[in-house]
């Protein structure tokens, strides 16, 4: 994106269309949808700070055997 198309008023135009478009298509989940996503979003979570723990604890040892 260049410094033309920051200013020109088409560009602008555009990109608000895009935007209406965008809202335009989305909508609401049902609630079996919503409680997927957070299930997954939630088991994402815990698996990363499961492996950031572990990682942490390893480093800690490292560093006391050291």
């Amino acid at each position: 994106m260049g410094i033309k198309s920051l200013i020109s008023p088409t560009a602008w135009k555009e990109r608000l269309l895009q935007y209406r478009r965008t809202v335009e298509v989305s909508r609401k989940p049902d609630r079996m949808e919503f409680n997927s996503s957070a299930k997954i979003t939630g088991i994402g979570l815990l698996l990363i700070g499961a492996i950031g723990f572990i990682i942490f604890l390893a480093y800690q040892l490292i560093r006391t055997m050291l």
